[in-house]
């Protein structure tokens, strides 16, 4: 019902950002300590209080345990299609594969042909098996389809098969399953709803399966999430209590016969609805009793649950979002201009057809020597050699363009799985390019959509600084000779970290800088510091192990783990707890506290109390740890140390610590007594109970006694920082979508350089400020609404500068269902977004994290990549036009549906500044050219057929035209494709600007593919006329003319050769020995297979086939020919060098500057840096990462060509340029 009622507020135009709607947390937040958080938590006074009792309408899924049959029967049916009806409840096996063996080739074939170019090629193979207008043989069509169909058909099927692997592998997983009255092994795929399951320590959870008893006390169960949301940390679950009384062996569980009553199957990964109805008892169930699937049992020798949803209905399954298939813009740009050619080859071929019906009304039926015996009129003829035209002409549209294009993706995605700068030693592992056709989108990316825990930080935490009663420890001072003053402070540390020795239970890994603090405690003189770990090795929920002498702490989140292990240090050691007992060691004793109550962390209260009392003397202390918003207010007014620790807490916040406060309070017994009554009855209350036992928690939680506060430090990934920074001049808005609050999210997006000190922020309040502004407005004015293109909208923020955005929650990011209504907004928010530099999204679920992707994806058409780490961000990785997974952590969900994978957040840049940077502009260059070539070989026959009556005779011979496109002048313009770069890797990282071409996709649209277009006519003028004019009046030596048909054609496919490698030579910008081969190569082939063809013992063996007998050997005798082939050549590059040479002078790119970069930062180099004045923003006081910038290594001085080193010495190279310096040039 809550969920029904929220929505009809929402709908009611309320635009408040949806804080409520959404306290799920995707990311490690505090709230997780707590079991109580996952529920919804409770609305603000203000908010209406939606309707407690569920409406029977969500509760339509009925399970009953123990009873197969059940699940049968007819009214639980639905229709499939037409009258073939299926159970609703989705058996347990999973499939994500494509095809079946039956379904591949027919569905693979349509697949593909839906291609235009493949359907194109098809009809014309068709055209040419109909000998009345075959004007070329059916094999030069034939045996390139054959090739294209067949290499993409095996790519599909192997990656198909690995599919079909995977879900092989997990639906034959074995579990044991009630059956008949005993438990008996089972696999995955044949569980069914309403079974009951065992399940044994570090299983896999096979269903969304109802926690009914485990073999811990209560029937906690903890399970690891890993896979649903990359969190390694323990969460909890409990049975509920009736369970687990009457539930624990195996013949209660077989008589087991409840009815469970639920909400349907849906995707919301923080809520559950549920009623038990079982001996005429009704009992709630809540998320906390459920387990999902794709988590893992963990600390639980074992456990038994009911199976409720299975296979497609699980939670996990029903995020995962459709496997959407991913095109490229350059895929869709190559279809348009693939339909362009074909309009311009019917237009032609229709022109041509008209001319050949004239031509033969006046000229060809009047000539006795024309005269073929058929009674044809003129305007079947035109008919006919309309048809023939199309299949002269049909190479304009070559179909190894598409061969082509494979294999260079194929290549770069190699490149990309074999570069050694994206592989990361310490896990092993490479990057990895899953899928190979979307490289080029790489070097178009203008949005980044990053998850934050395990993508930007390691989701480990470790204990940095703390103040006590005042004074704060912890920080590393540098002794300079600058300042001595600071080595007689008494916490100057040296620089090594403290030795631990003196401690046998310490954590080896434990690293803490400040010396001080450990004698300081260790001396025992200091009360406060004393309790302040005490408190920290009591107060809180962390579960114990003790594997092999060693302690392992297993926490609910990181932050708690570092805590508890940073007091076990200190030597206050957490050793074990029961139901109402805590053991730690103090210094050397062993001390067991007797734990009164617990009173949880949830997200509201954000705080978290134990009331304890110690055996001997019986005094009864309460601790609490919390927020210090939420502190402060509760603290008594004789509490001292308040301002010295809130500097000390605003000095943290800055170094993007993450800081709890600690505080205590006596309680006298009968005080005591009096609130434990109410406690009781605030437990046994059945609606709210959450909200009643706030209350009471409220009611003791006041008055507290400060003692001092900690900060925690939440490891950003290397790099991180700087890759931030590098995308961000490279003009990549990057966007950070997270489960945390927004606290957490606004300090890890400056610590990461993503927020900076000169950006304006704005939170979610304004934002619904302006949006509602710019929606009155619009009312106001409502004719505009429909005129909204005509004139530009003003931006949202006015005022110069930057700016960024910080919202929570959801509110414009419901489904689109109710789209006609919400596009507005949903434009506004979108357009206001995309004006800031950086946007953060707090408490997103997964699916509105693919929302807000399809939001910008949608309203802005820009290029989207998404870069997360666990299932909770499959959605998101899917719904991209690139995703990007990191591997390396737990959960292999993210890399599974990603398109990219790699183990390092850094990365990212070397992807897509180098990478993606060269794939789009080889892709570009190569796309330019092939089409420039073609059209240049095509529109030769097109000139020819003014001098041969439009008859659709061909300029070339045969054989030459097959195999132009597949030796002669293939491989030269392949390797372009595949190995050129216009600067090198290292200046591509170094001026990130290099990006922008891709970004706004200037190398290769409509007015690049004209000028290819125009260049191919002009060039094929060239090689038509000038050996036209040649062969006019001309006499050869041996007084014979070469003026025969086959002589010409020999040269216009010469020159026509020489013309197109030596063009694609002077495009080349990086040569190596393969493009030199491969040119000269392409020359020596096409002369070897010519005078092959063209001798006379292949034409004896087949006559009909190979008619130029001895035309290349005759013809190229004639040194007349050969001057005629280099004035032609001559004549077609000489305007090219032109232009390219005024366009490298005026008006240079930004990569033609890069020899000027290189030497401007020469030049830098022997000046004093202007940058080195040791300003320090606020927040970058603390250095995050720790890998070395490329500041050094870029300045070496390696340029990319060798250029003479008479330039300064070799010792003036290799100083280290300061990074800014290096990136503001």
């Amino acid at each position: 019902g809550a969920k029904m009622s929220r929505r009809r507020t929402d709908s009611q135009g309320s635009l408040g950002p949806d804080d409520e709607a959404m306290p799920y947390s995707d990311d490690e937040t505090d709230d997780e300590l707590a079991v109580s958080s996952e529920g919804e938590p409770e609305a603000p006074p203000g908010a209406p209080h939606p309707p407690v009792e569920t409406r029977p309408s969500d509760m339509g899924w009925k399970v009953k345990a123990n009873d197969r049959a059940y699940h049968q029967l007819p009214e639980f049916q639905k229709k499939v299609f037409l009258c073939i009806k299926k159970s609703r409840y989705s058996g347990n096996a999973i499939k994500t594969y494509k095809y079946n063996a039956f379904t591949f080739l027919p569905l693979n074939l349509y697949e593909q042909l839906k291609r235009a170019a493949n359907l194109y090629f098809l009809a014309l193979l068709i055209l040419q098996i109909i000998p009345e207008i075959s004007t070329l043989p059916w094999y030069t069509t034939l045996i390139p389809l054959v090739v294209v169909l067949g290499v993409t058909a095996i790519k599909d099927l192997v990656d198909d098969l690995a599919r079909h692997r995977m879900d092989k592998e997990i639906n034959n997983r074995k579990s044991e399953v009630l059956l008949n009255g005993r438990f008996q092994e089972a696999k995955w795929r044949d569980i069914q709803v309403g079974d009951v399951v065992r399940m044994k320590k570090n299983d896999f959870i096979p269903a969304d399966i109802l926690l009914l008893s485990s073999s811990n006390p209560n029937s906690l169960c903890y399970v690891e999430t890993a896979e649903l949301d990359g969190e390694t940390n323990l969460k909890f679950k409990m049975g509920l209590r009736v369970t687990d009384e009457r539930l624990q062996e195996e013949r209660q569980l077989a008589e087991f016969n409840a009815l469970i009553e639920c909400e349907e199957p849906n995707n919301r990964l923080d809520k559950f609805l549920g009623m038990m109805l079982w001996n005429r008892e009704q009992y709630p169930l809540e998320l906390d009793n459920m387990l999902l699937r794709g988590c893992k049992v963990r600390n639980t020798e074992e456990c038994h649950g009911l199976v409720i949803f299975a296979g497609a209905d699980t939670k996990i399954m029903r995020n995962g979002g459709k496997t959407r298939f991913k095109r490229t813009k350059i895929d869709e740009l190559m279809n348009y201009m693939v339909y362009t050619i074909f309009a311009l080859l019917l237009l032609v071929a229709a022109g041509l057809a008209i001319g050949h019906t004239y031509w033969y009304e006046d000229i060809g039926s009047k000539a006795w020597y024309l005269y073929d015996g058929k009674d044809q009129d003129a305007s079947y003829r035109g008919f006919l050699s309309f048809w023939g035209y199309i299949i002269v002409l049909n190479t304009m549209v070559p179909i190894s363009l598409y061969v082509s294009v494979e294999v260079i993706r194929l290549g770069q995605s190699k490149f990309i799985n074999w570069d050694l700068q994206m592989y990361f030693a310490e896990k092993d592992t490479p990057a990895k390019a899953r899928t190979t056709t979307l490289n080029e989108q790489l070097g178009q990316i203008e949005y980044i959509f990053s998850d934050k825990t395990g993508t930007l930080t390691q989701n480990i935490m470790a204990f940095k600084k703390c103040t006590i009663a005042g004074r704060s420890y912890g920080k590393k001072k540098r002794c300079s000779s600058r300042n001595k003053k600071w080595i007689n402070e008494p916490f100057s540390a040296p620089r090594q970290p403290v030795d631990w020795s003196w401690n046998r239970y310490a954590d080896k890994k434990f690293q803490f800088m400040d010396n001080y603090l450990v004698a300081h405690v260790r001396s025992k003189k200091d009360r406060d510091a004393m309790e302040f770990f005490k408190l920290l090795s009591l107060c809180h929920t962390v579960m114990v192990e003790n594997k092999d002498g060693e302690l392992v702490y297993q926490a609910a989140s990181p932050d708690e783990g570092a805590l508890v292990t940073a007091a076990r240090n200190f030597g206050f050691v957490f050793l074990s707890r029961t139901q109402d007992t805590i053991t730690i060691r103090e210094m050397d004793q062993e001390t067991t506290y007797e734990m009164l109550a617990l009173l949880d962390f949830n997200s509201d209260r954000k705080r978290m109390s134990i009331i304890r009392t110690n055996f001997p003397d019986g005094r009864i202390r309460l601790y609490c740890k919390g927020a210090d918003t939420v502190i402060y207010e509760r603290l008594a007014p004789n509490s001292r140390h308040k301002e010295t620790t809130q500097t000390a807490l605003d000095v943290f916040a800055n170094e993007t610590l993450r800081t709890l406060c600690l505080c205590y309070k006596d309680i006298s017994a009968q005080e005591y007594e009096a609130w434990s009554r109410k406690h009781k009855d605030a437990q046994l209350t059945l609606s709210n109970r959450d909200a009643a036992l706030d209350r009471v928690y409220e009611q003791i939680e006041n008055n507290l006694m400060l003692i001092g506060a900690t900060a925690i430090e939440d490891k950003l990934q290397d790099g991180v920082p700087e890759t931030i920074a590098k995308l961000a001049k490279a003009d990549i808005k990057i966007w950070v979508l997270t489960g945390d609050k927004k606290e957490t999210a606004e300090n890890i997006g400056y610590s990461c350089s993503l927020l900076t000190d000169d950006m304006q922020i704005h939170y979610g309040e304004d934002v619904n400020e302006k949006l509602s502004i710019r929606q009155a407005n619009r009312r106001n004015e409502p004719q505009t609404v429909y005129r909204r293109k005509k004139k530009p909208a003003e931006p949202f923020f006015t005022q110069p500068g930057k700016n960024a955005l910080i919202i929570t929650g959801g509110c414009w990011l419901h489904d689109g269902k109710r789209s006609e209504m919400n596009s507005l907004p949903q434009i506004d928010f979108v357009d206001m977004a995309c004006e800031c530099e950086a946007v953060i999204c707090c408490r997103v679920t997964p699916k509105q994290k693919a929302n807000v992707v399809s939001l910008v994806k949608k309203y802005k058409k820009a290029v989207t990549l998404s870069i997360g780490d666990g299932a909770n961000d499959v959605n998101m990785i899917k719904t991209a036009d690139i995703g990007v997974g990191i591997s390396g952590q737990e959960g292999m969900q993210a890399v599974m549906s990603s398109d990219y994978a790699f183990a390092q957040f850094r990365y990212l840049q070397r992807l897509l500044l180098v990478h993606g940077r060269w794939s789009y502009i080889r892709m570009c260059k190569f796309l330019r050219f092939f089409f420039f070539k073609n059209f240049a070989f095509t529109l030769v026959h097109f000139w020819y057929s003014f001098f041969s009556g439009y008859s659709s005779q061909v300029a070339y011979e045969d054989w030459f035209i097959t195999l132009y496109n597949l030796c002669y002048s293939s491989l030269p313009v392949l390797l372009v494709g595949l190995l050129d770069q216009d600067v090198n890797d290292r200046l591509s990282l170094k001026f990130p600007k290099l990006y922008l071409p891709g970004q706004q996709g200037t190398l290769f649209n409509y007015k690049n593919f004209f000028i290819s277009l125009f260049h191919g006519i002009f060039v094929s003028l060239i090689i038509f006329f000038i050996p036209y004019g040649a062969f006019l009046q001309t006499m050869g030596q041996d007084g014979e003319a070469p003026s025969d048909y086959q002589s010409f054609a020999v040269v216009t496919a010469s020159s026509l050769i020489f013309t197109v490698n030596l063009q694609i030579s002077l495009d080349t910008s990086y040569w190596t020995f393969v493009n030199c081969f491969a040119v000269l190569g392409s020359i020596a082939i096409y002369f070897g297979i010519m005078f092959d063809i063209h001798s006379a013992g292949i034409h004896v063996i087949f006559p009909s086939i190979f008619t130029f007998t001895g035309a290349a050997s005759n013809a190229l005798r004639q040194p007349y020919l050969w001057l005629t082939i280099i004035l032609t050549v001559g004549i077609s590059l000489l305007p090219v060098i032109c232009i390219q040479f005024l366009h490298k002078t005026i008006w240079p790119s930004v990569g033609d500057k890069k020899y000027e970069m290189e030497l401007e930062e020469k030049e830098k180099k022997k000046q004093p840096s202007a940058f080195q004045r040791g300003r320090r923003s606020r927040r970058s006081a603390y250095a995050f990462s720790h890998s070395r910038g490329y500041a050094d290594l870029i300045s070496s001085g390696r340029s990319i060509r060798r250029r003479p080193a008479a330039r300064g010495g070799p010792q003036d190279s290799i100083r280290e340029v300061p990074h800014r310096e290096a990136e503001n040039i």
